[in-house]
């Protein structure tokens, strides 16, 4: 019997279509990469293109800590050694602090804003305080990376933003993770702080593990359009370690249920080890030898509303009288754990808010303590509150978006009037970085102080407050705008 071909060509259109779906089927599982291992040991629990090249976005910021905190081990700076902020550092893409050129921070600042906010302009500060520049720095972080066994891993730059050059595996993360817990336990509160607090703004941790996992203590986010979500991040339970690695996950959301699943799943295997074959150490997984695969067009592509951002929550504004939480230490529930009272399933226990902490103060200019940190704290209130109450253009613009994290230009402002005070002194401590020079700029910001002296005075204050406007021009080069969607 002979049938039209008319018949026959809709059941041909199903077998290749069939036949494309099995081959788009191993593409679809290589989007993502996965790891756990043993932090003791370095033993593989589970591994899922593992060695597969990545671009690693942000978690470039774990190496940045790693290399700036051996230098501090070491003695060649310290953690209040004073950096300045240089015009290639504010010129850095958000996320950022938004300072100007010329603001000082310390080195305890700068780690602290880089590794909760994962701020990069913090991340080159640090690296040409350190390394004298971005590229000696980048050669540093190469250096240290071969000699930890990061064979995969190659950097260009010190924050993760987009760069060809900029590649790492599932593999060597977790090698590098597995460092700073062994060669700087002295400084690993850094990669676990819950929140941190400038003025009156407060930073959630990117990780959302961090105060919702149980035993939850590490490390870092990270993300651009061409590797999605990278999250690594690690927890504590009976006294064991784990580190799990997810590169390239759908969302910041999703990176977070998949490290605890990668995570509940391990601890909850740990007894049964034996039963199972065998994947040996992390620094024995074999290397694949391709190229990074790009996820820009599903991550950033046309049919998304909005920029994708490593941001999944906006900083949020303290009230005048404090930062709202119930003044428990800022790491306190790591040493016991979040209690039973959390839900089971990943997904309902990441949509809880975090655990009540106070969140690490920050700031600008040297090392404050005891009554001068209170003050700083209560200066950097009093100076960001005017602006959300200011009247008039300016005022409507300084105001629009207080709480978003990349409002540079509210970072800015911010920055400049508490640097004034701060930094009118920073000659009685050591500048060791190659931007010393701009120290005298950092003083210039002084002059902003009659903008602030009588914000709110009779008619006659008006005519000085007509200056800061010429002053605050600088700030549109820093364009926080324009830079807000090369995310990738």
């Amino acid at each position: 019997m002979h049938f039209p071909r008319s018949l026959l060509r809709p059941s041909l259109k199903s077998i290749l279509a069939v036949a494309m779906l099995v081959v788009a089927a191993p593409q679809m599982a290589r989007a993502e990469a996965l790891l756990v291992v043993e932090a003791d040991s370095g033993k593989v629990l589970q591994a899922d293109n593992a060695t597969m090249p990545w671009y690693p976005a942000s978690l470039s910021k774990l190496m940045t800590a790693y290399v700036t905190l051996k230098a501090v081990k070491d003695g060649r700076v310290s953690l209040d050694t004073l950096l300045t902020v240089s015009p290639t550092a504010s010129s850095q893409s958000p996320s950022k602090m938004g300072f100007r050129p010329g603001t000082q921070v310390t080195v305890d600042n700068a780690l602290k804003m880089m590794l909760v906010k994962s701020a990069n302009d913090m991340a080159v500060v640090l690296a040409e305080g350190v390394g004298g520049s971005i590229d000696g720095f980048a050669g540093m972080m190469n250096q240290t990376a071969q000699k930890l066994g990061m064979t995969q891993t190659s950097y260009v730059n010190p924050n993760g933003l987009p760069a060809d050059g900029q590649i790492t595996s599932a593999r060597d993360m977790a090698i590098l993770a597995r460092a700073i817990i062994r060669d700087l336990p002295e400084y690993e509160y850094f990669v676990h702080i819950p929140s941190i607090r400038f003025g009156r703004r407060i930073t959630q941790n990117f990780n959302k593990l961090i105060g919702r996992y149980p035993g939850a203590d590490g490390f870092k986010t990270g993300f651009i359009c061409a590797s999605g979500y990278n999250l690594v991040a690690s927890a504590t339970r009976d006294g064991k370690r784990l580190i799990a690695v997810v590169l390239g996950a759908s969302s910041g959301r999703m990176r977070a249920i998949r490290a605890a699943q990668l995570l509940d799943r391990a601890f909850a295997n740990n007894g049964l080890a034996w039963l199972r074959p065998s994947l040996g150490t992390v620094d024995n997984l074999v290397p694949i030898d391709s190229t990074p695969p790009n996820l820009r067009e599903e991550m950033c592509g046309a049919k998304h509303k909005r920029p994708a951002s490593d941001e999944d929550g906006e900083d949020t504004i303290a009230s005048a009288g404090g930062s709202g939480t119930n003044g428990d230490s800022g790491v306190s529930f790591f040493a016991s754990g979040l209690q039973a009272a959390m839900p089971t399933k990943p997904a309902d226990m990441l949509a809880q808010p975090a655990a009540a902490s106070e969140p690490v103060v920050v700031y600008t200019g040297p090392t404050k303590t005891g009554a001068a940190l209170i003050a700083a704290v209560d200066a950097d209130t009093e100076k960001t509150q005017p602006v959300k109450r200011a009247k008039g253009k300016h005022g409507r613009v300084a105001g629009k978006k207080p709480d978003t994290a990349d409002d540079a230009k509210g970072g800015t402002k911010s920055a400049a009037k508490s640097d004034s005070k701060s930094d009118s002194k920073p000659a009685a401590k050591p500048v060791r970085h190659a931007n010393a020079k701009p120290d005298a700029a950092a003083a210039k910001p002084a002059s902003d102080k009659p903008a602030t002296a009588k914000p709110a005075g009779k008619p006659a204050a008006a005519k000085p407050a007509a200056k800061p406007k010429a002053a605050d021009k600088p700030k549109a080069d820093a364009k926080p705008k324009a830079d807000a969607k090369p995310a990738g």
